[in-house]
């Protein structure tokens, strides 16, 4: 089982900037808990997402060759991923194709056909450099924007990804409209039709929703899931406050009572709460 905690996501569309220390003290912490890897910033335009412009002085300052857990930065075009590629520590480089063109547009200032040529040029500098891709099938459930959208389409996407050589493929409800029976038939589909390669989940939900949605991913075989503690994080565009990432506590709590082993230090973790508290704003 890994479990892939996501700070990055959990921070980048706030509006206050958390300072560098902080985002330092938080990210240390986390890569105490034994996640298997740790979602901690991403090497994009600072005018798209001025959360994350101190990307490299945090990454400076973290002590991951003290951890088990893996550096995974996030990249929107060939620029960022050579950047982040010649930077130790990084494992992964994390890059969000779209199927709806109307929000990799938004996302990425690209056409998918454009996201797709980055795409095959970023699995190249990973190739070079000796670092996995780990490719987002973003607006995987639908998308709000009435662009095309079909199971099947999620399918070919993932069969370019394949193609393309991305290590893990990682399928992501954007806007957490999806429905627990939805996920699992999903899923489910994916890992029988790609097989060799590793399938995750990035789901957003609602609270009440998100053990019902961990259920259904989990019951289809998915064995890598996104979180972010207390759920922080999520997509501005779901026009929803309670719409954020999935809790990593009620993923831990859930893959607990299915008696899944789980190498995560209860102290550790416990100390992660408390400083994710301290540093995100209060709803």
């Amino acid at each position: 089982m890994k479990l892939v905690e996501c700070p990055r996501d959990a921070m980048q569309g706030l509006t206050d900037f958390i300072k560098t220390e902080d985002k330092v003290r938080y990210i240390n912490q986390l890569l105490k808990v034994g996640f298997d890897t740790i979602d901690f910033g991403s090497f994009v335009s600072p005018k798209a997402i001025p959360q994350m412009r101190d990307t490299a002085e945090v990454l400076a300052k973290l002590e991951w060759e003290q951890s088990s857990s893996k550096l995974l930065a996030i990249v929107a075009n060939t620029r960022g991923a050579a950047e982040a590629a010649e930077l130790e520590g990084i494992k992964y480089l994390g890059f969000p194709l779209s199927i709806s063109e109307t929000f990799q547009q938004r996302n990425t200032n690209k056409s998918i056909a454009e996201a797709l040529s980055s795409l095959e040029e970023i699995q190249n500098i990973c190739v070079a450099k000796n670092k996995k891709l780990v490719s987002y099938i973003s607006m995987g459930f639908g998308n709000p924007y009435n662009d095309p959208y079909a199971p099947e389409l999620v399918v070919q996407f993932a069969d370019i990804l394949k193609t393309l050589g991305s290590d893990v493929i990682s399928l992501a409800d954007t806007v957490g409209s999806a429905e627990p029976q939805t996920i699992n038939d999903l899923y489910a589909s994916l890992s029988r039709h790609a097989r060799g390669v590793e399938f995750g989940i990035h789901l957003h939900s609602t609270p009440q929703a998100a053990q019902s949605k961990i259920a259904a991913a989990y019951q289809a075989g998915c064995r890598r899931f996104d979180g972010a503690l207390r759920g922080f994080g999520g997509c501005p565009m779901a026009k929803d406050d309670l719409v954020g990432n999935l809790a990593t506590e009620t993923i831990v709590m859930y893959l607990g009572s299915q008696e899944v082993p789980l190498t995560i230090d209860s102290h550790a973790f416990a100390e992660a709460m408390k400083i994710a508290d301290e540093i995100f704003p209060k709803h």
